[in-house]
């Protein structure tokens, strides 16, 4: 596939008002991973993208492979047979999921999207592109979501002219935290769960804090009352049960020794595993 012949018009602002994406944090760390074992030659990494399409509209992307391909100024080209091996066995697994896009590392779009873009257009109605910066600059992933229209003059195509649309990331905490260690450079080492939490708690205050100072702020005039944010935390508020301080204080210790009764339990495994391995492995030479 040439490039050379291909322009690409890239629109910051989204115009397409009824589709919008949502992603997974499982798709993000499977880009990530990846981008990491990608051959040294290559500059970017290219995958497919495959979820759903939900009756609101919303594309619901849920998981993603890589895609070999080559690449240069001129042209690109993309390993299509194994681009079909892997849909075949991922549809064996989960035949719901169908392929919504395509993704690529780096930032914005280039000139060879267009023609990958074309490709996914032969596989599915309106593909969306995913575009993840996977170097992380100044501390933050961009990633951003865009679907392609064809501007032409007659019967001649001029440009592929890339919208970007809504794109909805959510984390629970866990994954939040995996996605904020991957943001950073380098780590000395990986948060263990009483670590995790701590990280947590403090937010879950510094957020506390936040609407504390809001509603005084409200009360005292200094800010304009929102209507929908009282309702929220109004219905935030309500859903909390009503326990006293030692219940509450059981309910956590009793949560707590229940994580170290399974981490123990997985710990005895690992160790047992290991055994029998190395005891297999000494049976064989004897």
């Amino acid at each position: 596939m040439a490039a050379g012949d291909h322009t690409v018009l890239q629109l910051s602002t989204p115009l397409t008002a009824n589709l919008s994406a949502k992603v997974h944090p499982l798709v993000i760390f499977n880009i990530c991973d990846c981008y990491v074992r990608r051959p040294d030659q290559a500059e970017r990494v290219i995958g497919t993208l495959l979820g759903s399409v939900l009756p609101d509209g919303t594309v619901d992307i849920r998981n993603s492979y890589a895609v070999p391909h080559t690449e240069s100024a001129e042209q690109v080209a993309l390993d299509i047979e194994y681009h079909h091996n892997m849909l075949v066995s991922h549809q064996k697994v989960n035949p719901k999921e169908v392929i919504v896009g395509w993704y690529s590392t780096g930032l914005g779009v280039t000139g060879g999207s267009a023609l990958i873009h074309d490709f996914y257009s032969r596989e599915v109605p309106n593909p969306v592109h995913l575009t993840v910066d996977t170097g992380f600059r100044n501390g933050e992933g961009t990633i951003k979501a865009y679907v392609s229209v064809n501007l032409a003059l007659g019967d001649r195509q001029l440009a592929a002219q890339f919208q970007e649309i809504p794109l909805d990331l959510r984390m629970v905490e866990a994954e939040r935290l995996g996605f904020d260690i991957l943001k950073t450079t380098a780590v000395d080492k990986l948060p263990n769960d009483l670590e995790g939490m701590e990280v947590t708690m403090q937010r879950l205050l510094a957020l506390i804090d936040d609407v504390y100072k809001y509603v005084d702020d409200v009360v005292e005039g200094r800010v304009a009352a929102d209507n929908s944010i009282g309702r929220f935390i109004s219905d935030t508020v309500a859903s909390l049960p009503k326990l006293s301080t030692s219940v509450f204080d059981k309910l956590v210790n009793d949560s707590l020794q229940d994580q170290l009764l399974l981490l123990y339990l997985s710990s005895i495994t690992r160790t047992q595993l290991g055994l029998a391995e190395k005891l297999n492995t000494a049976a064989q030479i004897l």
